[in-house]
């Protein structure tokens, strides 16, 4: 980064589960045409091996846009075999994978499986290290980091300096109990998936919530100028899943991020 670059800015991004139909070439293209800085790919269908991975990296490189994440479906609390993950990460550049606090709500999980979700994390926290790669959470339901008291909680306990979350307005709530969420867990924000669902799982065009989103992006753009830290806001799960709606919505975000 040059000396004069400024730090602590919002990158607008793309989650590529936002297009699971499109190959790896037509995400990047959308991207770009979008005006988007990057892309956090998804392990389900995009980066799902090596020559996958392989190919995304080359992709984004040639079009100019960063990776910024490897979005993985990794359940912490399994024990299960990180490494290939690691590997995804590395062979397609990324600097950070999203993760998953186990499969149960707080109130649901026993000391036991609180106790398996710590372990774990900071079992595969040691091995991202090891490379020089961050892990986030998911915030996300059927998880431990569903709540905001779950999710400080897991990182307390956790204690590693490269596990943080991610933030995205949790179903059914009001703006405010959003935005209420969104300030207690800005000291571990480390990205945000934007959408605007109503009232529920309803998908509809990001500038349908423009109370709230103006809102967070103020709320995380002081935040980052604070800790020095660029913050990634990454599109995800646009209306009817079509290209031309994601088009739109990135040129919200983008017009809101220059305000």
């Amino acid at each position: 980064m040059a000396p004069d670059a400024p730090i602590g800015t919002l990158s607008p991004g793309l989650c590529s589960v936002t297009l699971r139909s499109h190959s790896v070439e037509e995400v990047v293209a959308l991207a770009a045409k979008a005006g988007l800085s990057g892309i956090e790919w998804g392990c389900d269908v995009h980066v799902s091996d090596a020559a996958a991975a392989a190919r995304a990296k080359e992709a984004c490189a040639d079009a100019g846009l960063r990776v910024l994440s490897l979005g993985s479906y990794y359940r912490a609390g399994t024990f299960g075999d990180f490494e290939t993950t690691l590997a995804l990460a590395a062979g397609v550049g990324a600097p950070r994978v999203r993760i998953w606090a186990g499969s149960l709500e707080p109130n649901e999980a026993d000391a036991g499986t609180w106790d398996a979700v710590v372990e774990d994390t900071r079992r595969i926290a040691a091995l991202a290290a090891g490379r020089g790669v961050d892990l986030a959470f998911e915030f996300h339901n059927r998880s431990l980091t569903s709540t905001v008291d779950g999710t400080l909680e897991l990182l307390e306990r956790v204690a590693r300096p490269n596990v943080g979350t991610y933030w995205q307005p949790a179903v059914g709530i009001s703006d405010g109990e959003a935005l209420d969420a969104l300030r207690s867990l800005l000291d571990h924000l480390t990205g945000i998936h934007c959408f605007s669902w109503w009232p529920q799982a309803e998908r509809l065009p990001l500038d349908a919530r423009e109370g709230l989103w103006r809102e967070a992006l103020g709320v995380a753009l002081d935040s980052a100028k604070g800790r020095g830290r660029d913050l990634d806001v990454m599109l995800e799960f646009v209306a009817d899943d079509r290209p031309e709606n994601l088009l739109g919505d990135a040129a919200t975000l983008r017009r809101w991020l220059t305000l």
